[in-house]
């Protein structure tokens, strides 16, 4: 870090994520500057460097780690090349933030857990960044607390406007359900222990061989059940929401955002049109903290190993799309370094 303590990053990929990531450090997070930014399209990161004073770009991710200015690395790329760029940062003992997934598979994020706990500390934060929204947190100080007694429950929703071209039926799991998946394991401090896909029939919005809407459900190691409706091609906007049943209460977030209005013979409000736009506070605070805790020496948040485990339980769930039946999520025993 420079003598004023700034935290010189690393912004590895600048595709739609990363390069909102650098526009975020440069004009949103205090204590952090973008030094060095790799893609392997030389051109755009050229592009993006060139608007960004002392900004040296990259092809290789290993080099730009490698530049004297830089202090920490954020993960942008795809998750296919996240294994070799985490190992690359562990060989040099630098703090990451990963965007999700740590990994694309339970394989290869073990690999990393057993690859950062050969270092003997954590060094990574993966950017599951609900875990920053200000209703979600809301929320799990309330389950926490136990206001209501203990959750039993929950139920989730999450609605895209529509998908993609080449969006696949894993990819729901994979991209989407990830972060029910995360949230159900953070809401409740508890393991998924198995997974079912249940498949209504589908819109007629959804593109050929995609199964839309479906509801995905979780049971956790003590009993509790989770459903989640996935409905990707909803048409109409972006939605999230959660709802946690107690013994004694509930509680819901997500349903109202923003003004309500009536006027003119309506009433109602606006949907955010994606993810982005709903969670840009979440991603603000989510590397601010990244920071924070950086330049203090420390590492808090989602950890390689809530990374893993929710590979895990995306593979049983891909298996459970497949084959209409209740699969079983198989976890390694949980390492030392993440309890």
């Amino acid at each position: 870090m420079t003598s004023h303590g700034t935290l010189g990053v690393a912004v590895i990929g600048t595709g739609r994520m990363g390069s909102d990531h650098v526009r975020r450090i440069n004009d949103v997070t205090r204590g952090a500057r973008v030094a060095a930014v790799a893609d392997i399209d030389a051109a755009r990161a050229e592009r993006l460097a060139g608007g960004i004073a002392g900004c040296t770009p990259y092809t290789d991710p290993a080099a730009a780690m490698d530049d004297p200015a830089v202090d920490a690395v954020l993960i942008a790329s795809p998750g296919p090349a996240h294994e070799a760029t985490l190992l690359a940062a562990f060989a040099r003992d630098l703090p990451v933030l990963c965007e999700k997934p740590l990994t694309p598979d339970p394989a290869s994020a073990l690999r990393v857990v057993a690859a950062e706990q050969e270092l003997g500390h954590r060094r990574v934060q993966v950017g599951f960044m609900r875990r920053y929204d200000a209703d979600y947190l809301a929320l799990k100080s309330l389950v926490q607390q136990g206001v209501h007694g203990r959750p039993l429950m929950l139920h989730n929703k999450h609605r895209n406007m529509d998908t993609p071209p080449g969006f696949t039926g894993a990819m729901t799991i994979h991209d989407s359900v990830v972060h029910e998946i995360d949230v159900t394991r953070w809401l409740l401090d508890e393991e998924i222990t198995a997974v079912r896909v249940l498949r209504p029939t589908p819109t007629r919005n959804a593109p050929e061989g995609l199964s839309d809407p479906q509801l995905i459900l979780f049971e956790t190691a003590a009993g509790q059940v989770v459903d989640t409706e996935l409905f990707v091609n909803c048409g109409f906007g972006y939605q999230v929401s959660c709802e946690a049943v107690c013994e004694t209460g509930t509680a819901r977030i997500g349903d109202d955002r923003g003004v309500f209005v009536n006027a003119a013979g309506h009433w109602g409000g606006a949907i955010t049109p994606g993810f982005v736009e709903r969670f840009e506070e979440a991603y603000d605070r989510q590397v601010q903290r990244w920071v924070d805790a950086t330049r203090r020496g420390e590492v808090e948040g989602p950890s390689c190993w809530d990374g893993y485990a929710a590979a895990a339980v995306c593979e049983a769930g891909v298996l459970a799309q497949q084959s209409g039946d209740r699969v079983a999520v198989e976890l390694a025993e949980r390492p030392a370094l993440y309890s």
